[in-house]
């Protein structure tokens, strides 16, 4: 695999996401802001260029299997596993972190505020991404299979697919950064040595969660909907 510092960072992930990993321990943000180019991020970051592009060739011939190349999918498979292994994902566990950090806040919250903050911004998180799955399960995504299975899917009420898209990549970087401010309160998921067993599994949860977002995201932001946007066009054409 080729990589030049010019691709952007979304591109250089859906190629190989094995590459994911040595953006994330440089901080880089490879879903919502997944459109800037590698040499962007290293300005952004005061990092040198030709090291990342080391570390990111190194990943991509790593033993690590890679992971499927959803480039490849059919949009409408695409779309059903988002829905069923990502949603479905973030519906079974925003209850149960909810429970789990509403506990820490009445056993632990006295000597660590900051977990009331955590608590408060998972609060928006709940009701963000509950909202948020509702419409691309109800507007989007419906969309995306007709496109990928009809000759003639129509016209759809939004206009033209990029409208739901565009609110909807904007929601993703408002969760993005949300995770991001819990991460920092949580001193990046890092238990204190008085915390129960309670407090490290509902960190490594959050943790979890975190990084199912991201893929969650990536999978959308730079694979699904660039392929949707383009298949529409084609179509109009």
């Amino acid at each position: 695999m080729n990589i030049n510092q010019n691709q952007t960072i979304g591109e250089t992930v859906a190629q190989d996401y094995r590459t994911a990993s040595v953006f994330q321990s440089h901080g880089i943000d490879f879903c919502c802001k997944g459109g800037r180019t590698i040499r962007e991020a290293c300005d952004n970051k005061d990092l040198e260029a030709q090291a990342l592009l080391r570390e990111l060739q190194d990943a991509t011939t790593s033993n690590e299997a890679p992971a499927a190349d959803y480039r490849t999918w059919p949009l409408d498979l695409l779309a059903d596993y988002v829905e069923k292994k990502h949603h479905r994902y973030v519906t079974a566990k925003l209850p149960e972190l909810t429970q789990y950090l509403s506990k820490l806040c009445k056993v632990h919250g006295e000597r660590h505020p900051e977990l009331f903050e955590i608590r408060d911004e998972f609060a928006h998180v709940v009701n963000e991404l509950t909202f948020h799955m509702q419409k691309e399960e109800k507007i989007l995504f419906p969309f995306v299979r007709k496109l990928a299975t009809e000759k003639h899917p129509g016209l759809p009420s939004f206009g033209t697919v990029e409208n739901p898209i565009r609110m909807m990549m904007e929601e993703h970087s408002v969760e993005g950064d949300r995770f991001a401010k819990i991460s920092a309160l949580s001193n990046q998921y890092t238990a204190p040595a008085d915390g129960c067993t309670t407090y490290r599994v509902a960190f490594s949860m959050l943790r979890e969660f975190e990084e199912d977002l991201h893929l969650h995201i990536h999978l959308e932001n730079n694979i699904m909907f660039p392929r949707v946007i383009e298949m529409e066009k084609q179509l109009s054409n």
